[in-house]
């Protein structure tokens, strides 16, 4: 835009040193042959000032929207960006959850090898001890429940990757 506005400001001060070139020979000549050629170049240069200024109606017309498709191309990011940064945080939680029944499971494992370990002490002995069998059957138990849970956390994480597949949910009625 500066330079059509270079452009323009150029041209006017050649139309000017023309007219007074005009002016110098009509009044050098005695005679006015400067008179129509005066009026001509008036007339040229209004025409191209005119035809400039449409020019650079239609560049500021074509600025403005590329403005506009700008700020809406940032918007959309805006919007995506904030979509990601929620999935980002969502599947934070779910790997920390997954991570702390994981956690809970290993340490579980842990106990019932340390409990099978003294059970086969006891059984290499010879003696059988109610107790070490109680302590052992309930450590399984808590490893089953921790498999159990990182098996629900596993999942919950597979659904949430899955979910946004699926498309929009729709209500099942319960009416069969």
């Amino acid at each position: 835009m500066d330079n059509i506005a270079e452009l323009e400001r150029r041209i006017t001060a050649a139309l000017m040193r023309i007219g007074d070139g005009v002016e110098t020979l009509s009044v050098s000549g005695g005679a006015d042959p400067g008179g129509p050629v005066a009026t001509l170049a008036d007339g040229v240069a209004e025409a191209e000032i005119a035809r400039l200024n449409e020019a650079l109606d239609e560049e500021r017309m074509l600025s403005a929207q590329l403005h506009e498709r700008l700020r809406a191309v940032r918007d959309q990011d805006a919007g995506k960006r904030q979509g990601l940064e929620a999935e980002v945080e969502r599947l934070t939680k779910l790997l920390d959850v997954q991570g702390l029944e994981l956690h809970r499971l290993k340490k579980t494992v842990v106990g019932l090898r340390e409990q099978l370990r003294l059970m086969t002490e006891a059984q290499a002995e010879g003696r059988v001890e109610p107790h070490l069998i109680n302590k052992a059957m309930l450590t399984e138990l808590e490893t089953l429940r921790a498999l159990r849970a990182a098996e629900a956390a596993e999942l919950d994480e597979l659904i949430a990757a899955l979910d946004p597949l699926a498309g929009p949910k729709e209500e099942v009625s319960q009416d069969a």
